[in-house]
């Protein structure tokens, strides 16, 4: 199992930090067993989450430049025709996914392209999976021309306890479908707006994964 980048120094700060406090504990108190013994096993478990939280899922995928790929880990919380406010102006698709601090926290691309629009909004930090979170929390936009001139708005949503939003894209920049966005620190939200007239190729609780499940196809926008 691999390590994200953006685990790296919280990974290695926290080893220090519990190998530091277990050796007083056990130097201290060694003969109360159950101290020493508790206080390990639960740095241990804080450790072993971290690392299961920062790991790095390797996958690729073959470019498409009709399907839209889902670009997090988690479960589709909404899917549903919204009025964009922010960039469009106008009514689109709207489909989310909300990230539990168990999932993958790497966003990748859905599409290949170029960055078009980019801005970050500092905010609240309501649950991530409720509605008005992708309104009112803290969050970064941004829009992807495709090729075939179709404009998607990917917008990375800070949650309850998520309180750093990573970004990997710059304006004018050429992506390509699949690589990493950036990342959100533990429990979030992905939300991906389309053409009006989008096919989904999910459902309404479905659980995705990143590179692997098809969000919609743009078969008919070409």
């Amino acid at each position: 199992m691999k390590i994200h980048r953006e685990g790296y120094s919280l990974v290695l700060y926290s080893l220090g930090a519990t190998a530091v406090l277990n050796t007083i504990i056990i130097l201290l108190f060694n003969e109360i067993k159950y101290l020493w013994i508790g206080t390990l096993s639960i740095s241990a478990l804080f450790v072993c989450f971290l690392l299961y939280f920062f790991r790095k899922a390797e996958r690729e995928l073959s470019e498409d430049a009709a399907k839209i790929f889902v670009p997090a880990d988690g479960e589709v919380v909404a899917m549903e025709e919204s009025f964009e406010d922010e960039y469009f102006k106008d009514k689109r698709l709207q489909l989310s996914v909300f990230m539990t601090i168990f999932n993958v926290h790497s966003n990748t691309y859905p599409v290949s392209g170029k960055i078009k629009y980019i801005k970050y909004h500092p905010g609240k930090f309501f649950i991530a999976s409720h509605p008005k979170s992708s309104v009112y929390n803290e969050r970064l936009s941004l829009v992807i021309e495709t090729e075939q001139g179709v404009e998607i708005l990917v917008r990375q949503i800070a949650g309850m306890v998520a309180r750093r939003i990573v970004s990997y894209a710059s304006q004018g920049a050429e992506v390509k479908q699949g690589d990493e966005l950036g990342f959100i620190k533990f429990g979030s939200r992905v939300d991906v707006f389309l053409p009006p007239g989008t096919k989904p190729e999910v459902v309404l609780h479905q659980k995705v994964r990143a590179n692997i499940d098809i969000l919609a196809k743009l078969d008919n926008q070409q």
